[in-house]
């Protein structure tokens, strides 16, 4: 039998991010989630915004874990993991009007940002809406020490990961013609950013 991964993180951050998602994708229809992780998120996501169909995706590694909360969920509007990764897959072209992500971008290489933000603009039909939870740094600085720390925890881990900065990653979504439309507060030093396609 298959098992559900649980992770506490996700679980303290999940109410949050909904509510910052009630908002944002009240007008959505469609939604791919990149980097599903645990599948805690989509299968409580899923089941409080019933007007959108969810479809989880990641490393093939990860899907046992987020097979197992979809089946318990036992939603018709969330859909088992597609296999997805970011550097090498392809998405097909305006296929929804939402994307969410949490906790990727620190943890992808550059290059694996760049190649998301592509994805973005080919997968999201046109003012399709993007929300990417996580820390981020601005004007170059961390908004809190815990932060720093943290950055270079994962430097040490891998040079390739890192906290990017959000002036960064608007670069690329301009280069998608994509714009940030918002940026929340969240507990714990986050941010969710939300850009827009067909806003510059």
């Amino acid at each position: 039998m298959a098992s559900r991964s649980f992770s506490e993180y996700a679980e303290r951050n999940a109410v949050p991010i909904l509510g910052v998602l009630r908002t944002e994708l009240k007008h959505c229809s469609t939604l791919l989630e990149i980097g599903s992780g645990t599948g805690q998120h989509a299968a409580l996501f899923a089941r409080e915004l019933p007007h959108l169909q969810w479809q989880t995706s990641d490393l093939d590694e990860n899907h046992e874990s987020i097979n197992a909360w979809v089946k318990d969920a036992g939603l018709t509007n969330l859909l088992a993991p597609i296999s997805l990764n970011v550097l090498f897959d392809e998405v097909e072209a305006a296929s929804c009007d939402a994307i969410y992500s949490a906790n990727t971008a620190h943890i992808m290489s550059i290059p694996a940002v760049r190649k998301m933000f592509e994805m973005l603009g080919i997968a999201l039909t046109d003012s399709g809406v993007f929300c990417l939870y996580g820390p981020f740094r601005q004007d170059g600085e961390f908004n809190a020490p815990s932060n720093a720390n943290f950055h270079d925890s994962l430097r040490s881990q891998d040079p390739e990961m890192g906290i990017r900065h959000l002036e960064f990653l608007d670069e690329l979504g301009k280069a998608q013609d994509m714009l940030r439309q918002r940026l929340y507060t969240m507990p714990a030093n986050n941010y969710l950013a939300v850009w827009r396609k067909g806003k510059e």
